[in-house]
């Protein structure tokens, strides 16, 4: 099976896609590369913006996964209209060539982001999603427009992820437990700013089993799938990461317990995923943070901008 993904070279893709070699795939990448490429030599990578792709560029594929866009809210909110570019406009573009170029399925990275503030309540996919902010608001625009194109067809997997957290050949410090394992190891502090809020956290390892699944799943799959480990309080995520670095690493970290308004709160139901795609999770907090102790000698630069995407983003406006 031919795969195109769109974004690969990204956190995420960079953990997947030596996953789907190992499984016989064959995968081509488009990505604008903005953080390098950590990619296997096997995968042909194409360094070309996601409105730049063409039918011909997708003749013979057969599967096309879209991990392209902004990926946070503080660049979402530091560019308010590349984020609607790169986040809603570009994945129904890209999802309309799709259709076009005869691919059999799409699968969208979505985001959990899409419930906004929720109070107390397990969000299916059926709940509201309802989101003020420029990230969650692009994220859902994309996943409407891809689902518009679904039929017998066209099959189209929308994830709404929950935050993705652990070790990547591209790595990231800027998501809420690696940040959290960044500052004990150079501050020896956790710092929480909410400790009540809610947070569906999604191990890398999860995610690459997630997407496998929705690959090797039968045609006629569609629909939305929240994907999580598992729902956590802040609080109880600095107590994990405080609690297996002390013990792994012999350090004495402090914690700082802030209480700072946060507009993003909820928790999810995975159970769709776990009885259509046979989405079953095997990591929580504590084994994300053994997974970064376990690969720390490849990411000790900690200042190094292209873990922090808002710093790299910001750096290309100079």
């Amino acid at each position: 099976m031919r795969l195109l993904i769109a974004g690969g070279a990204g956190y995420i893709g960079s953990a997947l896609i030596p996953k789907l070699l190992e499984r016989g795939y064959e995968v081509s990448v488009v990505d604008l590369l903005w953080f390098g490429n950590h990619l296997p030599e096997a995968v042909n990578v194409f360094q070309k913006d996601v409105m730049a792709i063409t039918e011909e560029d997708l003749k013979g594929i057969d599967q096309v996964i879209f991990l392209a866009g902004l990926s946070n809210d503080p660049m979402a909110e530091y560019s308010p209209e590349k984020n609607f570019v790169f986040n809603a406009a570009a994945p129904a573009y890209l999802g309309y060539i799709a259709k076009r170029a005869k691919v059999k399925r799409y699968i969208y990275a979505g985001s959990c982001s899409v419930y906004g503030y929720t109070v107390n309540k397990l969000y299916d996919e059926e709940s509201p999603a309802i989101s003020s902010y420029p990230y969650g608001i692009s994220k859902l625009q994309g996943e409407w427009a891809v689902l518009q194109m679904m039929n017998e067809d066209f099959s189209v997997i929308a994830f709404r992820q929950g935050t993705v957290c652990g070790y990547s050949p591209r790595m990231r410090l800027d998501l809420v437990v690696n940040a959290m394992f960044q500052s004990a190891l150079t501050k020896n502090t956790i710092t929480v700013n909410n400790p009540a809020i809610w947070r569906p956290i999604l191990s890398i390892e999860d995610a690459v089993t997630a997407y496998i699944r929705a690959i090797e799943s039968h045609e006629d799959i569609s629909g939305v799938f929240n994907i999580a480990s598992g729902n956590y309080t802040v609080g109880e995520i600095g107590d994990n990461v405080r609690y297996v670095v002390e013990n792994k690493m012999d350090m004495n970290l402090q914690l700082q317990i802030n209480h700072i308004q946060d507009y993003r709160n909820y928790k999810v139901s995975i159970e769709k995923a776990i009885n259509v795609l046979s989405f079953k999770p095997a990591h929580d907090i504590d084994s994300i943070v053994l997974n970064l102790i376990k690969n720390l000698d490849h990411f000790q630069d900690f200042e190094n901008p292209d873990y922090y995407n808002i710093r790299t983003f910001k750096q290309m406006d100079e």
